[in-house]
């Protein structure tokens, strides 16, 4: 996929308000601090269309990109953030459940996860979770390039171990780097192809059909 046009379009903390789900959707989401809005930037080859910062948990809001006039990317708060009161995180939470669980155009959550680290038990929780609401999601392992080969196959290892205990089969996933663009390509060609499929369901679910 090349991208030719990637805009910001409009935030939200109330997901009656997005914009009508007429167009494939795909979420982003993990921990605080994980890389999300350089992966973004990554993806749609734009620097600082989605906004980076030092302090953790700096995205508050639903926030949508339209792509290629053609598809939306979502960027979400993230979760596990510990540094709010719990009234705050139980209002955030709530948010992105009732998205996730009511978008009806959402074709995948991915869901970053820090290579550099060892199983954290809020992602493995929030991905059990999106696998108990038969959400579709994919597996995002971000800052790659920080890590020698072994110990990034080493990470990555333990992580599918862990999720394996609650996963008969795991879910897909992918291996980025936002410094050198890995797996860049592999998740626009998976985009793309549930773009296709959006495409053939609105088709084949069209009033004439």
């Amino acid at each position: 996929m090349i991208i030719n046009t990637a805009e910001f379009l409009l935030s939200n903390t109330n997901p009656a308000k997005c914009p009508p789900p007429v167009k494939p959707e795909y979420a982003f989401i993990g921990r605080s601090n994980v890389g999300k809005s350089s992966l973004i930037n990554m993806l749609l080859n734009r620097k600082g269309l989605a906004k980076t910062s030092s302090t953790p948990g700096k995205t508050k809001l639903i926030n949508h990109f339209e792509v290629n006039g053609e598809w939306y990317l979502v960027d979400l708060p993230g979760y596990g953030y510990a540094r709010i009161s719990k009234k705050e995180r139980e209002k955030w939470e709530g948010m992105i459940k009732t998205y996730l669980t009511k978008r009806q155009n959402l074709v995948t959550t991915f869901v970053l996860v820090d290579s550099r680290i060892e199983p954290k038990k809020a992602d493995l929780d929030f991905i059990n979770w999106l696998g108990e609401a038969g959400l579709p999601l994919a597996v995002v392992f971000t800052k790659a390039d920080k890590l020698t080969q072994n110990s990034l196959t080493s990470n990555i290892a333990a992580f599918k171990a862990k999720l394996s205990e609650t996963w008969e089969e795991l879910p897909v996933s992918f291996i980025t780097s936002a410094e050198n663009s890995m797996g860049r390509s592999d998740i626009l060609s998976f985009i793309e192809a549930g773009n296709k499929d959006f495409k053939e369901y609105l088709n084949n679910n069209s009033p004439q059909n």
